[in-house]
């Protein structure tokens, strides 16, 4: 190896290090022509998220290639953000997909040089039935741009893969720029973590944003009164298999719980013939039929605790939520 050489394992790095700077100095680009709220950038992503966020139909995105691959993960980020979208390739749009487009969507064309020759048939179409188009692409001047409603220009930057001109740092910023509206819509509509858990039930992601009551057991609570006695407790909490016993009061309100633990520490005294009332544990730890179940799994961890009731707003118990209810659903 000459002195001059560079280890396998440094150019590797040193390449890998300047495709981030050159997409990152791309993506200040971008941000630089938002920076002005009177700038056309600006100005078109406004108009583009208004479009999108009034569409009566779908926003139908389309591009070939690899931005084709950009439009796919747009259409899929809008559709699970609560904005109907779709993706159609331009190509099988040719061959009879045009009619998966109606008058009552809008149309989001991507393309970098915006001369896409496979695009003709979806503009045409487009401008034919008088479809809102957006198109999104490096180049002002091209057949896309002038053939769209709203033009979002992205910066024209250098492309990472400077040998080939493959699209990289154009296709980041297609990605993020397509990023922005999702997210600009959605908080236009006011879309929040519920809305977003009915189109996401799955994976972890899903499970994070499980409520409480999505695995609470709501039948045949164990539950007793605070006149009870402790045997009748312990038999309570020997049949749920849930390790205690929640004390309801004459409102209906959990004022106790008695779990092993107490029984446990009371366990040389002669109890039997006691009420629940002298050995529970008063103003027990709850948590809001409201809250994730995230937050009653953290809140079980920190205090080591197996099991949490669910309570309304006026502290009635609702639910039970045992911590292996969220292990087995993913919640972590």
């Amino acid at each position: 190896m000459s002195k001059n050489s560079v280890p396998q394992e440094d150019a590797v790095r040193t390449v890998a290090i300047e495709v981030f700077e050159t997409e990152m100095t791309g993506m200040r680009e971008l941000v630089k022509a938002l920076d002005d709220a009177d700038a056309p950038l600006a100005r078109a992503v406004r108009e583009s998220v208004e479009l999108c966020a009034n569409v009566r139909g779908r926003v139908i995105v389309t591009g070939m290639g690899k931005s084709g691959h950009v439009a796919r993960k747009i259409a899929a980020t809008l559709a699970s953000t609560g904005t109907k979208a779709s993706y159609v390739h331009p190509a099988e749009a040719s061959h009879g997909d045009l009619g998966m487009i109606s008058t009552d969507d809008v149309v989001l064309a991507l393309s970098n040089s915006g001369e896409t020759a496979e695009l003709g048939d979806i503009l045409g179409y487009a401008g034919r039935f008088d479809i809102p188009l957006i198109a999104m692409t490096a180049n002002a001047n091209s057949t896309l741009a002038r053939a769209g409603d709203v033009c979002l220009i992205i910066p024209k930057a250098a492309e990472a893969c400077m040998v080939t001109q493959a699209p990289t740092t154009s296709t980041t910023l297609m990605m993020a720029l397509g990023d922005a509206l999702a997210v600009c819509i959605l908080r236009s509509k006011g879309f929040t973590a519920d809305d977003f858990h009915t189109f996401h039930p799955g994976g972890k992601l899903g499970a994070s944003l499980k409520r409480v009551t999505d695995l609470m057991h709501h039948t045949e609570m164990p539950l007793c009164g605070p006149d009870a006695r402790v045997e009748d407790a312990v038999d309570i909490i020997t049949t749920s298999g849930f390790g205690c016993v929640g004390v309801i009061g004459d409102d209906g309100r959990l004022v106790g719980i008695v779990t092993d633990g107490d029984l446990r520490r009371h366990f040389r005294e002669s109890v039997n013939e006691k009420s629940v009332d002298s050995i529970m544990t008063r103003n027990p730890r709850v948590v809001s039929h409201q809250a994730l179940a995230a937050e009653a799994l953290s809140m079980m961890s920190t205090h080591r605790i197996t099991a949490l009731f669910i309570v309304d707003d006026t502290g009635k118990p609702l639910g039970l939520l045992h911590v292996h209810d969220c292990l087995a659903s993913g919640v972590i």
